[in-house]
């Protein structure tokens, strides 16, 4: 038998690989309420080679491989479900190319949002990307590979849509260009006109290969932004609402928000929206088009805006919001974790009853943050309990809650977003066979071995 650390010592350098416990404890958990599993190594890569050579070895010796980016998605998906070696990608962090002309950007497969919004504030400030409610530390990367979502989701839909271009290695080590990069020295497009094979990577959690480099579209980056506030106490008007701002096209984001605490949200609906613009009479122009919209509710007292001062909007207009990282803690012990369904508006009344019945069933606070998703086609409606990390009892209850929340959504109507090992069983057992049977056929033919994050899209475990 060889000796895999000395082997991982030969492709790169030792400083950066590790068996130690205390690292190998910090890569086998993330906030969430997965249970822990430690990798076998730690490799942090820093070259493309590096890593093909990483993974012709895990294919040899049928060890386990997890790629990893900031490990914040709360859903254990970089968790180590049976060991191997877990690639830490952040060495490869690299800004590689702006095309102003195109509006796009390629970065590595470790670049983070943060790195990259501050890159384009200095160098292209007219330019911007679409920034997840998450942490700085996100990887552009995972993000897209989730099907995440950002502050440009309600215009041009989820972030992986926003993807024009891949590098990736293949689970047998192979080096591969997805889309017009794979003719052309520029990365405009990650499928059309030629068969579009970036979705063999997307929502596939790391199990289908390691995406090395990627190119983003960027958007013009407007000088003025406002956010308005609309307020409604019937949650059966709320997709009629979102529907009619979204058909303004006058929107940039739109996110509303249920929640017991403080009072004054107990009971009512916040449908908090951004405008965005290059003068004062753009700007207004496109809030006269959202009064409009929504004026009949107003006047048959069914909701109406709500005044936002300097203050108020202040924290609202950050990007990205730091409100996510606030109710982690609520219960102190900082933990929480929610399921997140893609489903039409109009369960949103059906979601956010449930969402309150069962935090009364077991007894737990609880938040939702629904967004509209691509002018309205769809949103993602989270299902949001926090817990105390040191009270087991409470992290029972919200894994119990979130567990039924996720079955809920199956039977109405929604589709999981970046689901747990246990949401992904409980959606494919829903899924069409015939479509598993494809699914499980892709799979098998990149990754023969298996060894691609195992415990993740598994038929059976």
């Amino acid at each position: 038998m060889i000796d895999i650390l000395q082997e991982l010592c030969k492709i790169t350098d030792k400083d950066y690989i590790s068996n130690n416990q205390e690292e190998l404890y910090l890569y086998g958990r993330d906030p969430g309420l997965m249970p822990p599993h430690e990798p076998d190594y730690v490799v942090m890569p820093s070259t493309v080679d590096e890593i093909q050579a990483i993974v012709r070895l895990a294919n040899r010796e049928k060890i386990p491989i997890i790629p990893k980016g900031g490990g914040l998605s709360l859903t254990g998906l970089v968790i180590p479900q049976k060991g191997g070696i877990l690639l830490d990608m952040k060495r490869m962090g690299k800004i590689l190319e702006v095309n102003e002309s195109a509006g796009y950007v390629i970065v590595e497969g470790g670049t983070t949002h943060g790195a990259l919004k501050s890159y384009l504030l200095k160098n292209y400030p007219h330019l911007r990307h679409s920034i997840p409610d998450s942490p700085p530390i996100t990887t552009i990367t995972a993000n897209a590979v989730i099907h995440g979502q950002g502050r440009l989701t309600q215009q041009h839909g989820f972030n992986s849509d926003m993807v024009c271009g891949l590098e990736v290695v293949l689970p047998t080590g192979e080096k591969c260009k997805i889309g017009s990069c794979a003719v052309s020295t520029y990365w405009f497009s990650k499928g059309p006109p030629l068969p579009d094979l970036s979705s063999l990577f997307f929502g596939w959690f790391g199990t289908t290969g390691i995406i090395t480099k990627l190119a983003l579209r960027l958007y013009p980056c407007k000088k003025i932004r406002d956010a308005m506030l609309f307020l409604t106490d019937e949650a059966e008007l709320v997709p009629e609402i979102m529907r009619k701002l979204g058909r303004t096209e006058m929107v940039e984001d739109l996110v509303v928000t249920a929640q017991p605490i403080p009072l004054r949200f107990r009971g009512n609906y916040y449908i908090l929206f951004y405008i965005t613009g290059d003068t004062e009479e753009e700007l207004d122009f496109k809030k006269k088009m959202a009064w409009r919209a929504l004026w009949e509710y107003f006047e048959r007292r069914e909701g109406g805006f709500v005044s936002l001062p300097p203050e108020m909007k202040a924290p609202m207009l950050a990007m990205p919001s730091k409100d996510t990282t606030r109710f982690a803690d609520v219960s102190k012990g900082g933990g929480f974790e929610y399921s997140g369904p893609i489903a039409p508006l109009e369960k949103y009344p059906a979601y956010v009853k449930k969402l309150a019945e069962l935090a009364n069933k077991y007894d737990l606070f609880y938040s939702s943050a629904a967004r509209m998703i691509d002018g309205g086609h769809c949103m993602m409606f989270s299902f949001s309990y926090t817990f105390n990390r040191a009270d087991p009892d409470t992290m029972k209850r919200a894994k119990q809650a979130l567990d039924e929340a996720a079955d809920f959504a199956l039977e109405n109507g929604g589709v999981m977003w970046k689901p747990n090992i246990d949401e992904q069983q409980m959606t494919m057992a829903k899924m069409d066979p015939e479509t598993l049977n494809l699914m499980m056929k892709i799979k098998h033919l990149l990754d023969p071995n298996g060894i691609m994050n195992p415990g993740n899209w598994e038929v059976s475990r």
